[in-house]
């Protein structure tokens, strides 16, 4: 007989009987190993159990036996007789989808009996032998670890919930399940009965975003009575006695009992104010789950998200984060699924069971019942004369978000704006805080959005937002209470009539009633509403005075409009 290279005998007499030249019966058996693999971990020795498939023939070729024809492949224990002494010798030493052929003496067989009808006396018998599995009792779940990530801050625990993917595969390479195909995510408790022993083992200790691959011997998995996957495109039965191969990526993790974890990653040099219940709070934030990957962004939207802080509006581990926050400040929170959406999940976004990563950036927050902030940063020190309520001022402001994010600026127009304070010509929050200023003054106010644009914003400006305002007094004309044209500064002429006559001629023509207020004005006794045309008002005053409009006010015409102020003093307007 020639061999191929890969064919040994078993024993070397028959080596020795060919050497010598001598013809000889076949006085054991003769192994042709003539498909290997070309990694081979284990080797079959005594003692360990083998599942393998087989075709069986005579010398001729004609077949006796196959377990490929009967659809089940033989298992059993290997060196202690319970095969034929030629095959329990022909598959030692091989390994997992090797290849071999066995040929088998007689006497290492049948012998001079047979086997009834099948197999004559004295038969020489060809196995051709594909190992499929391998065993021990002594065996341990194996773990190998195929990727890593460089940070591994917590690993898995018993009694943690995780959700992994998997591939599935018999020893010998055969996939019989995998998650990847049913698009979803395997998701359960570790160490508590849920799972077959040796998958409980092996995966105690993974990471977030580790690969590795278990390796489950029959007795720590589904041992003789084997498993049947029933599921869509599968329909693949798990066999008796059979080792698993699993190959398993780790998403994420976390315990029952875990609470919400925060990272601060960036805090302002100065923080003055933090989050707290009841505020409503703007925000950027992109959301992932732990192995990386992104499910939400509010950057991609470039628009906030807004809400009430520990209200309900958000789930209940984003209300417990949004607390304690300074405007500016940037960290990292995760939110275990008991904290977050649950079992459930929402919809195709985010699985049932699922941790989940938000790395936050306050952009502002205020309460409802915030008023205007104001810090003066400069003052000249003489102040005799400050802004109130119906002054005309004229001033220079930048408006920004509280990120310094710049919206609006007085420097991007020709003239700095004038505006009557008081007469709602700004938003309120700016109007009060341009109130009390003197010439010079410089100041910061900050504005809460209702006192500002509210929650519709305004063009260029977000809704809900906190403006700052840096401002600078650039003009004061001290004005007149609304709905008065002129005012007297201290008590009126008294009587009127006489001090208007200035030519004494009893009557008081258009020219000469201008003439008079003017003169008030110059003397400081008196004060014409600022910003609008002196002419004109002196000439609607008068017209209220020249009641028969005969072109002259007499003393009969002469009334007065009187009110008194905030500081109970008395005005009196023509």
């Amino acid at each position: 007989m020639v061999m191929s290279v890969c064919t040994y005998r078993a024993l070397a007499r028959l080596g020795e009987t060919e050497r010598r030249g001598q013809k000889s019966p076949l006085e054991d058996v003769v192994i042709d190993r003539y498909d290997i693999p070309r990694v081979c971990p284990r080797e079959v020795q005594t003692g360990d159990f083998v599942r393998y498939h087989y075709n069986g023939t005579f010398t001729d070729g004609k077949k006796f036996d196959s377990s490929h024809e009967r659809g089940a492949p033989f298992s059993g224990q290997v060196g202690l007789g319970l095969l034929i002494t030629g095959l329990d010798r022909g598959v030692q030493g091989m390994c997992v989808n090797e290849r071999r052929k066995v040929t088998v003496p007689p006497h290492l067989a049948y012998g001079s009996i047979g086997a009834g009808d099948v197999i004559p006396p004295d038969t020489v018998l060809v196995f051709d032998v594909v190992l499929l599995d391998i065993w021990n009792t002594e065996d341990k779940v194996q773990t190998r670890t195929l990727s890593k990530p460089e940070s591994c801050k917590r690993l898995v625990e018993a009694t943690d919930f995780i959700r992994y993917h998997y591939n599935g595969t018999l020893l010998n390479g055969v996939p019989f399940d995998s998650s990847h195909s049913r698009n979803g995510t395997y998701d359960t408790y570790v160490g508590m009965g849920y799972l077959i022993k040796g998958m409980d083992e092996g995966l105690i200790g993974m990471c977030v975003g580790e690969t590795r691959t278990i390796i489950i011997p029959p007795f720590l998995a589904y041992e003789e009575k084997g498993y049947a996957y029933e599921e869509k495109g599968y329909g693949t039965v798990i066999p008796s006695q059979a080792t698993l191969v699993f190959e398993v990526f780790m998403i994420d993790l976390f315990n029952p009992k875990d609470d919400i974890a925060v990272t601060v990653k960036e805090v302002p040099k100065t923080c003055t104010r933090k989050t707290v219940v009841g505020d409503y709070i703007r925000y950027h934030y992109n959301g992932t789950f732990q192995d990386g990957s992104g499910f939400d962004t509010s950057y991609q939207r470039n628009s906030t998200y807004n809400t009430y802080i520990g209200m309900g509006y958000v789930i209940q581990g984003m209300d417990k984060a949004l607390q304690g926050l300074c405007i500016g400040e940037k960290r990292r929170v995760i939110l275990p699924p008991h904290m977050a959406y649950g079992e459930k999940g929402t919809g195709d976004i985010i699985p049932g069971s699922a941790v989940l990563v938000f790395d936050i950036h306050v952009i502002d927050f205020h309460n409802p019942k915030d008023l205007i902030e104001i810090k003066v940063t400069s003052k000249p020190k003489k102040c005799n004369l400050t802004s109130e309520v119906d002054d005309l001022i004229q001033y220079r402001y930048n408006c920004s978000l509280m990120d310094g994010t710049l919206l609006y600026s007085s420097d991007h127009y020709e003239k700095a704006p004038i505006t009557t304070l008081g007469a709602n010509k700004v938003i309120e929050g700016l109007d009060e805080g341009l109130r009390g200023m003197c010439v010079g003054e410089k100041r910061v106010v900050i504005v809460p959005p209702h006192l500002g644009h509210g929650e519709n914003g305004a063009k260029g400006v977000p809704s809900s937002a906190v403006l700052h305002f840096e401002l600078e007094l650039l003009d004061l004309q001290k004005g007149v209470p609304d709905g008065y044209m002129f005012v007297w500064l201290g008590d009126s002429p008294d009587p009127l009539f006489p001090a208007m006559d200035l030519n004494k001629d009893l009557s008081v023509p258009l020219e000469e009633f201008t003439a008079f207020i003017n003169l008030q004005v110059a003397e400081g006794t008196g004060r014409l509403r600022p910003g609008m045309d002196a002419d004109g008002i002196i000439k609607d005053m008068f017209n209220n005075q020249d009641r028969n409009r005969d072109g002259k006010i007499v003393a009969e015409e002469l009334k007065l409009k009187v009110e008194e102020d905030s500081d109970k003093a008395l005005h009196e307007e023509l």
